[in-house]
């Protein structure tokens, strides 16, 4: 079992197995086995996860590219004339090289070369201190770790309950990311992070996009003005927007997909996306062994991200990424495995906390916040505080022209004089969130803050803008 898909014939004793290979997943294994661990890695699809495969690397690749041709539009008036053409092809020739086309031997032969052992196949929970591993063939292996179990099984995409969707040959965001050709019309039902990137990037490049959305508003769990930006940006951009939309039914009839929603419209498309969020499934991967709820959307942890479970003795267990329900991000899942390794190797260390968790949409502008929303604040009963500014009434937006809209909106609990949250929507929003980031990470003083120089033109300026407007 030094490399992959090499079974042991019998039960076999260990230090530690790590369920689910993804990013947090892998840095806990890694480092136990830079210790000297004898560490088993198991996961059924590709060691690294979603974000190298299907998530955070090829998406922004087709973010990028598509922010190219939108770029290219905005030449006209401001910079002379130019013809652009979307070309599709080499958007996805460079996402198949990034993700060795769907391929991990590298990734495998890295941690194998740390000392770890990858078996490939479906980990489950059989006993507290016992994993069960199927392989794609049917055959079986047992682990018995004696030191630790890690919990890192990452999410799926959230299938919602319309009839007749199951019956469709729809898509995830994996089917839109191995895309070698781009529909001449998609759907997408679902207006958070992975429907607009996506759908945004594809109408760029020639497919008639059509978001269709639940809730009343898009990004639902962001501020009202990340969507009112958005539904501006994006029905400029073409794309048809929908919200409130509850869909009646969903069919294909061999070359077109057909959307009823309850309130009447009939949508039809080439292709239709499901984006619609993601979910963990705890009993698939035998969380109630652990004598846990594994109908509940996450496993509880500790500070120390310890599996929260009555039961005693053998050995620890240990959770990190989605399945904590912290977040389904990749900087999430790392920074818990952090966590993790040091508690496993009784290193100590800080604890996880999540009051600054960042957060980013790539849409163009992007949509950067971190901690607590206006909403979220006021349901606290903080003393809220609210500043804001229009980028594009800043001199950075002003000098960006075409493609330079976007606002920065702080969160602030007025009572212990420090911010709690923010957005920063722009051209680069994810960048200039770093500094916002570290202020409610570090909960810097917001006198402190009003007193830091912030270079003139720049879009992060607009922060220095917001904090006056707080008053």
């Amino acid at each position: 079992m030094a490399v992959t898909d090499r079974l042991p014939q019998q039960p076999q004793q260990v230090d530690a197995v790590v369920l689910g290979m993804g990013p947090g997943g892998e840095e806990v294994a890694g480092r136990l086995a830079d210790a000297g661990w004898d560490v088993v890695g198991v996961d059924e699809r590709l060691l690294g996860g979603e974000c190298p495969y299907w998530g955070c690397i090829p998406s922004k690749i087709m973010v990028r590219s598509a922010d190219l041709v939108a770029e290219g539009h905005r030449i006209p008036g401001v910079a002379g004339t130019a013809m652009v053409r979307p070309d599709w092809r080499p958007v996805a020739r460079r996402v198949r090289g990034a993700t060795d086309d769907w391929n991990d031997k590298v990734a495998v032969d890295r941690f194998v070369t740390r000392g770890g052992r990858f078996l490939r196949g479906q980990g489950r929970l059989t006993a507290p201190d016992e994993v069960t591993v199927e392989t794609p063939d049917g055959a079986e292996a047992v682990l018995r770790p004696r030191r630790a179990v890690v919990i890192a099984v990452g999410s799926e995409p959230a299938i919602p309950p319309v009839p007749g969707l199951a019956a469709t040959p729809y898509w995830t965001n994996r089917e839109a990311i191995e895309a070698a050709d781009l529909p001449e019309s998609l759907l997408v039902l679902g207006g958070g992070t992975v429907g607009l990137e996506l759908g945004q990037a594809m109408q760029r490049f020639g497919s008639a996009v059509t978001v269709v959305e639940v809730a009343p508003r898009l990004l639902g769990q962001e501020e009202p003005e990340a969507d009112e930006l958005l539904r501006r940006v994006l029905t400029d951009d073409g794309l048809e927007v929908y919200t409130g939309a509850e869909p009646a039914a969903a069919s294909h009839d061999g070359s077109r997909f057909t959307l009823e929603l309850v309130r009447g419209e009939r949508l039809t498309a080439e292709r239709l996306l499901v984006a619609a969020g993601r979910r963990v499934d705890l009993a698939r991967f035998g969380a109630g062994v652990l004598e846990v709820d594994d109908t509940a959307p996450a496993l509880a942890v500790d500070p120390r991200m310890r599996v929260r479970t009555p039961l005693a003795g053998g050995p620890g267990v240990w959770a990190v990424g989605d399945v904590t329900g912290h977040g389904a991000f990749t900087h999430m899942a790392m920074y818990q495995a952090d966590v993790a390794v040091r508690a496993i190797l009784g290193e100590g260390g800080p604890q996880a906390e999540y009051h600054a968790v960042p957060r980013v949409t790539f849409t163009d502008p992007e949509i950067g916040a971190v901690g607590l929303t206006e909403a979220q604040a006021r349901r606290r009963g903080l003393q809220v505080r609210i500043g804001h500014t229009d980028l594009s009434r800043s001199v950075r937006g002003f000098i960006h022209g075409p493609g330079g809209e976007g606002f920065v909106k702080l969160v602030a609990d007025a009572g212990a004089g420090v911010l709690v949250g923010g957005t920063v929507a722009a051209p680069c929003g994810g960048e200039v969130l770093g500094a916002l980031t570290v202020a409610v990470r570090a909960r810097v003083p917001i006198a402190e803050l009003a007193r830091t120089i912030w270079a003139y033109p720049t879009f992060h300026r607009a922060l220095g803008e917001a904090l006056r407007d707080l008053g």
